[in-house]
């Protein structure tokens, strides 16, 4: 994907109305500090329109990042964060449920895994629940470039068995330090929004 220009487009909080977009969603859950900003921005080419922060919780919205005016990527809140109430917990909870139950355009959901760490019972239930609702996610493990190289495949096998996931489940490696992973998460991402066959498509016509 060669990115031409993104903007943060909508900002969805607990009481927002939902955009009806007409462009194809991609969607990125993941618990709170496991990276999910630092992904979305080495996807968008960009350092900081996705705001990274050491305080876990950070993203407490549903924000729509257009990309070239050919798909949304879509952060979902972090999830797990020890500090925030349980009410607040589960107002965020109920604002993802009501993305996932009511985008007519969602294709695909990434789900990252801190790979240095078994996957959590948050992370767990997580996966059951975007299943679920009948979606196969795609993991991303994140934090790749933290671990040895003689340690990954140990670490991606755990992440694989910890969270439990069906046959045929994608899990790719992925680090915001050497973007190692990016090139393979934007094909998968474009494959499911079925851009490759638009491009074949415009080029034979």
């Amino acid at each position: 994907m060669v990115i031409k220009n993104v903007c943060l487009e909508t900002v969805c909080g607990i009481t927002s109305v939902l955009p009806e977009n007409t462009l194809p969603e991609i969607a990125f859950a993941g618990k709170s500090n496991v990276g999910k900003s630092s992904l979305i921005n080495a996807l968008m080419n960009r350092k900081a329109l996705a705001r990274t922060s050491a305080t876990p919780g950070k993203t407490q919205t549903i924000n729509f990042y257009n990309i070239n005016e050919q798909l949304y990527l879509v952060d979902l809140p972090g999830y797990g964060y020890a500090k925030v109430s349980a009410k607040e917990k589960e107002k965020w909870g109920k604002l993802i449920e009501r993305y996932l139950h009511g985008s007519k355009q969602l294709k695909a959901i990434f789900l990252l895994i801190d790979v240095r760490h078994d996957p959590s019972a948050n992370d767990q239930m997580m996966y059951r629940w975007i299943v679920e609702q009948g979606f196969q996610p795609i993991i991303i493990a994140t934090k790749l470039d933290k671990l040895k190289r003689s340690q990954i495949d140990k670490h991606l096998k755990a992440v694989r068995q910890g969270l439990g996931v069906l046959p045929g489940t994608k899990i790719i490696g992925f680090s915001s330090v050497t973007k190692q992973g990016r090139e393979e998460i934007w094909n998968l991402a474009e494959e499911k929004c079925l851009l490759h066959e638009e491009v074949e498509s415009d080029e034979r016509g």
